[in-house]
């Protein structure tokens, strides 16, 4: 476990304890929630880390380098930023896979883009994103956002 999960855990299993002897049936409420939430999320995280397995086993890290490393600069930010933007699901999915693409040699400001693009630009929803506030709207949101995105990830990589 890492040093922050491992804060965390110490934090929330310390406000539990404190909560407890305030209101004990609250906490066994809270508890009993958590566990429902994390049933509910846990095909979901079986199928992220399924994911990231295959992402480390098959996608060779040369390929990685070559696509998403630092050699290819603006190339990497852009095909960052793209496949963030295609990508679907919860932004809890993008920091695995992003943590597994940074460990095999992708650009950090190429992989900043792409956790941004996955979480503000929705190339998959924008036909009901169209629907719902309108083609012009839709389409100004996603693009700013694109390169909202990529300036980002740029002004990342100046700081790092």
């Amino acid at each position: 476990m890492t040093s922050v999960g491992f804060i965390y855990l110490l934090l929330i299993g310390s406000a539990y304890l404190l909560l407890l002897l305030r209101n004990r049936q609250k906490v066994q409420l809270s508890l009993k929630v958590a566990g429902q939430s994390l049933l509910k999320l846990l095909p979901l995280l079986v199928a992220i880390f399924g994911l990231v397995g295959l992402f480390q086993e098959f996608l060779p890290p040369q390929l990685v380098s070559r696509w998403l490393g630092e050699s290819s600069g603006l190339l990497a930010l852009l095909i960052g930023t793209s496949a963030g933007a295609i990508s679907i699901g919860p932004p809890l999915a993008a920091y695995p896979l992003a943590g597994s693409l940074l460990h095999a040699g992708a650009w950090p400001p190429a992989i900043a883009a792409f956790i941004l693009s996955w979480i503000s630009v929705g190339i998959i929803t924008l036909p009901f994103e169209a629907q719902v506030f309108g083609s012009r709207f839709a389409l100004l949101r996603n693009g700013i956002s694109f390169l909202a995105a990529m300036l980002s990830g740029l002004l990342l990589g100046l700081l790092l």
